[in-house]
């Protein structure tokens, strides 16, 4: 069983000298938000399990440990996941705080754990501080599948009193976790459920296939109308984790704020369209061949406005280093956040390196700077650190980023393949 360590110290911090220009190639990881949805499907079989390309993460080992507190045996050897059952083939039903509270995504043990034992104890969970993000949708759609819920001492308490059938369960929101919940219980349960207006990501197409590739019966995943077809009894899989579109638009934009030019392998180029689109309309160079992204900064910039919204709309999660980027072009632009109420936290750091952003409810109006200056800051949240390291690269002097722990969630080696690309980049611990 695999003992999880987690990299670091919460006291480490990154130290960049900005102006380089990246240049090179780097290799996409592994998706974080598929893996780790497959990584809870697991509790749907005994039979053993293999996943490939699995990034080493930390979000990952809280995941790896969760499922071997429950009562799996998992075992990670660089980026390859085995996962097997325990000897007495027995799971623990209750999910604790100590371990909820660490990653939002914990809220996926739910519908594994009432389909097959019929009730699951979990503490209400945590993540990054971008918003209250409810767990609401999951509850209601539970309930339409003939669960029963209770919320006392920080804990939802779901059980089946009767027992689960397959309905249909309009989602008033596509909501990507829920979306995963439904299927993760509805694989299992009798008769045909079918999800309205669900998440059309690529992470829930990629759950989909590994369900399928366990015996379920899964149809319409990247469509707004999902049906599974319940069935008895789920296999052992074998599966390649997706590339991260959210860590590959992440060094795309590193290339354009840096004027860089670089190659991004091992990526799904459709994945990173309304991404890619905004970019090439700003006048970034963008050519795609196979799984390869050819990026280059030619000339400067145009400031281009955007919504967040659900795939295949442009991604909150890439929310933050696109204001950072826009900070540095001259004229104005504007980012409407449409899917969090919460997620303007990395603003006030923005403007410590000398950006010219207000903030007007869910929108950000931003006026161009010359450049940036380096300076302290601290990260929120996952995404809202990735965006100060590219500010931090782009800016004259030094930066030093605190709380560098969020970024561990979800870049893997981010320092080393910065470093790799020319970034004077490094960790230290205090």
């Amino acid at each position: 069983m695999i003992d999880v360590k987690f990299k670091g110290c919460k006291m480490d911090k990154i130290v960049i000298h900005g102006g380089n220009k990246l240049r090179g190639e780097v290799v996409i990881s592994g998706s974080k938000n598929s893996a780790l949805p497959i990584l809870f499907a697991t509790l749907l079989t005994d039979e053993s399990i293999t996943i490939n390309n699995v990034p080493s993460l930390d979000d990952i080992n809280t995941t790896l440990s969760f499922l071997n507190f429950i009562g799996k045996k998992a075992v990670k050897r660089g980026n390859t996941v085995e996962i097997y059952s325990s000897e007495n083939g027995m799971y623990k039903y209750i999910a604790p705080y100590d371990l909820v509270r660490k990653m939002r995504a914990s809220i996926l043990v739910m519908g594994p754990l009432l389909v097959r034992l019929k009730k699951v104890n979990v503490s209400l969970p945590g993540g990054c501080a971008i918003g209250a993000r409810p767990i609401d949708i999951h509850l209601e759609a539970f309930k339409k599948l003939g669960a029963e819920i209770l919320v006392e001492g920080g804990y939802v308490k779901t059980f089946v009193k009767y027992r689960l059938k397959g309905t249909t369960i309009n989602l008033r929101f596509p909501s990507v976790g829920a979306t995963e919940n439904v299927l993760l219980t509805a694989v299992l349960v009798k008769g045909r459920t079918i999800i309205v207006n669900a998440a059309c990501e690529p992470e829930i197409e990629d759950l989909a296939i590994v369900l399928n590739k366990m015996g379920a019966k899964v149809t319409g995943a990247g469509t707004k109308n999902i049906i599974i077809e319940g069935v008895d009894k789920l296999h052992g899989f074998r599966h390649e984790v997706i590339p991260d579109r959210i860590e590959a638009a992440t060094y795309i934009i590193a290339a354009a704020i840096t004027k860089g030019e670089i190659v991004l392998k091992e990526v799904i180029p459709q994945h990173l369209k309304s991404i890619n689109d905004k970019l090439r309309k700003s006048g970034l160079y963008i050519k795609e061949s196979g799984n390869k992204i050819y990026v280059k900064w030619i000339k400067n910039l145009k400031p281009q406005n955007i919504k967040t919204g659900v795939y295949p709309g442009f991604p909150t999660d890439v929310q933050a280093q696109w204001m950072t980027l826009m900070c540095l072009i001259n004229g104005k632009s504007s980012v409407k956040e449409n899917v969090f109420e919460n997620r303007f936290l990395h603003v006030a750091e923005l403007r410590r390196f000398g950006a010219n952003i207000s903030v007007d409810g869910r929108i950000v109006n931003i006026k161009g700077v010359e450049k940036f200056s380096g300076a302290p800051v601290i990260v929120s949240d996952l995404r809202a650190g990735a965006a100060l390291v590219l500010a931090g690269l782009a800016a004259c002097g030094t930066t030093t980023i605190s709380r560098i722990y969020h970024l561990d969630r979800g870049y893997e080696v981010f320092e080393k393949k910065l470093k790799e690309l020319g970034a004077n980049i490094r960790r230290i611990c205090d």
